[in-house]
């Protein structure tokens, strides 16, 4: 079983997801501002950060980054499609290890797999999970990521979201912003996933 919590982070309020399925040991998930208050979470329940996985290179999602990644001295995971977004989307976060559409990542404890989902950015990916789907900008409460910035793409996130909508998996979902949910509520109730409406 693995243990999951969510901290809003930045003027965006971005959500950044600890990810614990080990004693001791975590993934961070979009550290997108405050690095100082991760930082005071890590040492208040004294975990150790196996590695920083993004979903996409907004800079609101990788803020945090560098600063982390010089205290903790731990990889950064990002897809190379997110490393040509332009300056002002984006921040420096140093070396990257690359991820890709079908990895499959051991970290922490638990096992994620890796979908590449781009609309929001090229780049964009889920992180699945046993028991969760880590989801960024891709999928919202309701709602779906905005696709008119650099990178995005309309009939990208279509297919996305269809590929969402056909996964084997109903279970919770953490998305970049706003509430916690369910890939079964929003099947049911968000009409972009629904393909009822086009995005």
């Amino acid at each position: 079983m693995i243990h999951i919590d969510t901290l809003s982070l930045g003027d965006l309020q971005t959500n950044c997801c600890i990810v614990s399925g080990a004693p001791g040991r975590c993934v961070l998930i979009d550290p997108g501002a405050d690095a100082h208050i991760v930082t005071e979470y890590l040492t208040r329940k004294q975990l150790k950060v196996e590695a920083i996985l993004l979903t996409h290179g907004h800079y609101d999602h990788v803020g945090a980054v560098l600063p982390l990644r010089q205290q903790l001295n731990c990889p950064v995971y990002l897809s190379p499609e997110d490393l040509m977004l332009p300056e002002f989307l984006t921040l420096p976060v140093g070396p990257t290890e690359d991820v890709a559409e079908g990895d499959v990542l051991e970290l922490a404890g638990v096992r994620f797999q890796v979908l590449h989902t781009p609309g929001h950015t090229k780049g964009c990916v889920c992180y699945l999970t046993d028991e969760a789907l880590f989801c960024g900008d891709t999928l919202f409460a309701g709602s779906i990521g905005r696709t008119d910035l650099p990178g995005g793409s309309v009939p990208q996130m279509i297919e996305s979201l269809k590929r969402l909508r056909e996964l084997d998996f109903d279970g919770p979902i953490y998305c970049g912003h706003g509430e916690d949910s369910t890939l079964a509520a929003e099947k049911r109730y968000n009409p972009y996933l629904r393909g009822e409406f086009q995005v």
